[in-house]
């Protein structure tokens, strides 16, 4: 086992996977390493190149019982701001670098307000809400080769950022150790292009803007009203947020749904549908489903989250996402994506 005492910034901690994840489940893993600088995050991958990667623990569904991986915990969290240029470490706590950045008089991911989880989680998987992404802003990323052993920033452009994905996600070919964004400097927020948001705050058209505090508070209104900030003591927020990915089908399979189907224009001439839609809509799963006394149930303010109640297992989940995922399949023909990484588990 590797010793930490070898690695300035890391400490060998005795953890779950339940205490490190928003869902609360998951067993132990072999060893956990949290480490608070970058080196220490080199050292301890180094050692253990399929080391699994923990940030904010908002995109993990683990797996009960002895869970054979080393997990290391991301705690280097500085921020540094030049100008508008912003550079977060990997495990900054995601939240707080937006509101840092709205403190500093800087517009650009104020829509991204309340998400859970790390900075370093954000470019893996685009982070989006509300009309915006990662992507809008991100400039580079520095990133550890977990086969070279290489310490590089590499340009935004080579991540291949699309919706909910880059090359990075699902690979574990490198670990993100930093990241940079550059922002507005006036301190107007991103265009607000998503019509619950610009509706609650009365813009006219999809391209005005507001200034970046005004539209952090009313995206953080929105989501604690959908249980979408994490709060220890609301078992509605227990959960990986958006459990399933909105589908990108073909226009003649949305074509087959009914008129009133979310839909919107995506690349390739594809359409992007609503997955919470669908879950309620047409498989008829409704929020709280399947009722009082599961462990695990559909949120009650979002049909789109799973919810640990307080005394589900990793198991329950599965389960109840299985559930889901066939129940959409069977009356639409659409199959539903997980957005967590399953660790020891299959959907």
């Amino acid at each position: 086992m590797f010793d930490s005492t070898q690695a300035a910034g890391t400490e060998l901690i005795d953890v779950t996977f339940a205490d490190l994840t928003t869902l609360h489940v998951g067993g132990k893993p072999r060893a956990a390493y949290r480490c608070t600088t970058q080196q220490g995050v080199i050292d301890v991958v180094g050692k253990h190149p399929d080391a699994l990667i923990v940030g904010g623990g908002s995109n993990l569904l683990v797996a009960d019982g002895p869970v054979d991986c080393v997990a290391v915990i991301m705690a280097q969290d500085n921020v540094v701001f030049e100008g508008a240029t912003v550079r977060a470490e990997a495990g900054a706590r995601w939240d707080d670098v937006v509101r840092k950045t709205v403190e500093a008089g800087l517009g650009g991911i104020e829509c991204l307000s309340g998400i859970p989880g790390s900075a370093g989680a954000t470019p893996v998987q685009n982070v989006g809400a509300y009309g915006a992404e990662i992507a809008d802003v991100l400039r580079r990323v520095k990133l550890f080769d977990r086969r070279t052993g290489a310490v590089e920033w590499v340009d935004a452009d080579e991540l291949e950022l699309s919706y909910r994905y880059s090359n990075l996600k699902f690979t574990g070919r490198a670990v993100v150790l930093e990241i940079e964004l550059e922002l507005r400097p006036d301190g107007m927020s991103h265009p607000l292009r998503f019509g619950q948001l610009a509706k609650k705050l009365g813009a006219s058209h999809g391209g005005e803007r507001r200034p970046a505090a005004e539209v952090r508070e009313a995206v953080l209104e929105l989501r604690r009203g959908k249980g979408m900030v994490y709060d220890p003591a609301d078992h509605d927020t227990w959960s990986a947020g958006s459990f399933f990915t909105n589908p990108i089908v073909d226009s003649s399979l949305a074509d087959t749904l009914p008129e009133d189907a979310p839909r919107y224009p995506a690349d390739d001439g594809q359409v992007k549908l609503s997955a919470a839609w669908l879950i309620d809509k047409m498989a008829g799963f409704n929020r709280g489903y399947p009722g009082e006394g599961a462990p695990a149930r559909l949120s009650t303010k979002h049909t789109l989250a799973l919810t640990n109640r307080g005394s589900a297992t990793a198991a329950d989940i599965a389960a109840l996402a299985r559930t889901i995922r066939d129940g959409v399949y069977d009356k639409t023909g659409i199959e539903l994506r997980p957005e967590p990484v399953w660790v020891g588990l299959e959907l």
